[in-house]
């Protein structure tokens, strides 16, 4: 049964691609030169950071400032110069589906898609967003990355990973505790 339904979605797949071949060979055409320019853009920002004195040309003198501001900037480019153009064309490609007859849209049944679950890769920013928060209050913000001890990231690790606990874990612990009397009093 399931393999009937994956040749159905397969041979849909391939009825929809002979018949708007066109616009499909125009969307992979636009995502490999975005995908390309988003990397040349990413050279081109990394070279005119250095030159222009945005950030050290060597990365032992690269300040936990430097790290920050060079991050924001190459993401301001990057949407500038790739994410705009980005979303014109996904607009673009949006209106097209859209002009499409219904008949011919319920024609093709590209099945549901799944939900993950999960966080993500949301944690990992957040988790430089609180070291970097560490590094500021302890007033290291524009010394050297080079200069900092070992002793000093793994401490700073640490205390993060106590802070993310205390941030999650206390609410957690609250609600657990009021789901266990909620239920507790429900019995009796």
């Amino acid at each position: 049964m399931t393999q009937e339904i994956e040749a159905q979605e397969s041979s849909d797949g391939k009825k929809f691609m002979k018949k708007h071949w066109r616009a499909v060979l125009i969307f992979v055409a636009a995502a490999i030169f975005a995908a390309i320019g988003a990397v040349y853009v990413f050279v081109w920002f990394t070279g005119n950071a250095q030159s222009t004195g945005l950030v050290p040309s060597t990365l032992e003198t690269w300040t936990m400032n430097n790290v920050v501001m060079f991050m924001l900037h190459a993401i301001f480019w990057e949407l500038v110069l790739v994410g705009i153009p980005v979303a014109v064309g996904a607009i673009i490609g949006w209106q097209w589906w859209k002009r499409l007859p219904e008949e011919e849209k319920k024609e093709y049944h590209f099945g549901k898609r799944s939900r993950r679950r999960g966080a993500g890769g949301a944690v990992s920013p957040l988790l430089f967003i609180a070291f970097a928060l560490k590094v500021y209050f302890d007033g290291n913000w524009n010394s050297p990355i080079a200069n900092w001890a070992l002793d000093y990231v793994v401490g700073s690790m640490v205390t993060i990973l106590v802070w993310t606990v205390a941030i999650f874990a206390i609410p957690a612990t609250i609600g657990l505790i009021w789901w266990i009397r909620r239920e507790m009093t429900k019995k009796t």
